[in-house]
């Protein structure tokens, strides 16, 4: 399944944070299938790319699937104390993906990321989170510097594709659970703060996503109202590369790389709490 984590439940609460599978099958699908046409749930890490595209080298004739490769690969695991290491094998590309989940107290979860490229040229990444939370209450998304500027990549009848737009940093973004059939995503114009959260405003339980922006320093916010999935969802896209597709990022210079034979790594935190 992709090293798909299904469940974050927040006990105190009873919140449970990401999107479970609803009517679609929560299997394993063939490589390289459209990521729609899969079960739209739970957590999935996108890697080496976001968006379908060519591998970013002219002599070698790459392409790299809808989400990239990881969520549709089997991954191995192994467990040691409070930690279960999970590692995929790369199939376009001779690269190791591993993610380690610790958790560091009661209410906070470390995701550590290695990446080791065992070709004998530079590997060129883009990498982005990718959950699916559940919006079943009004959710508040609050982002650093949301004044912006935010810059749309997928748009709606509200939101024009190349266009930049801000929101009051006092109130933040809004999702409802219904449906409107449109979805929308936005990247931060720039090197994010490292941080953004998501507050239930019934429940008040909160998930607070952090990251170290010198490793990680581009966020995306992708909101859902069942254009693709069968619910409203929405997803805090912390990313190595901006944006969307490896090529692009590349072009831009704003890609990851990983010299050959070498490592990179990076972690990401998940703090839950109830307001």
């Amino acid at each position: 399944m992709g090293g798909k984590i299904v469940s974050l439940l927040y006990k105190p609460a009873g919140k449970e944070w990401l999107a479970d599978a609803g009517r679609r099958e929560l299997a394993r699908v063939p490589y390289g299938s459209p990521f729609a046409k899969a079960d739209m749930s739970g957590w999935d890490e996108c890697f080496p790319t976001i968006d379908a595209c060519a591998y970013p080298d002219p002599e070698r004739d790459i392409r790299l699937p809808d989400h990239g490769e990881l969520w549709s690969v089997p991954w191995t695991w192994s467990a040691s104390g409070d930690r279960l290491r999970m590692t995929a094998e790369g199939a376009a590309w001779p690269y190791s993906f591993s993610r380690t989940l610790i958790w560091l107290d009661d209410g906070a979860l470390r995701l550590d990321y290695e990446v080791r490229n065992r070709a004998a040229e530079p590997l060129r990444f883009l990498w982005a989170a990718h959950p699916q939370f559940a919006v079943t209450e009004p959710t508040r998304i609050v982002v650093p510097q949301a004044d912006g500027p935010w810059l749309c990549v997928y748009g709606d009848r509200r939101y024009e594709a190349g266009r930049t737009y801000r929101w009051d940093p006092a109130e933040g973004i809004v999702v409802r659970p219904e449906t409107t059939g449109e979805a929308r995503k936005f990247y931060y114009a720039g090197k994010a703060e490292g941080w953004s959260r998501l507050q239930g405003e019934r429940s008040g339980a909160y998930v607070v996503c952090s990251v170290d922006a010198a490793q990680v320093p581009y966020l995306g916010v992708w909101i859902d109202e069942g254009a693709f999935n069968d619910r409203t969802v929405c997803a805090l896209e912390p990313g190595i590369g901006y944006y969307d597709r490896l090529d692009r990022a590349a072009e831009g210079g704003t890609a990851g790389t990983v010299e050959p034979g070498g490592t990179a790594g990076w972690h990401l935190d998940l703090t839950f709490g109830r307001r």
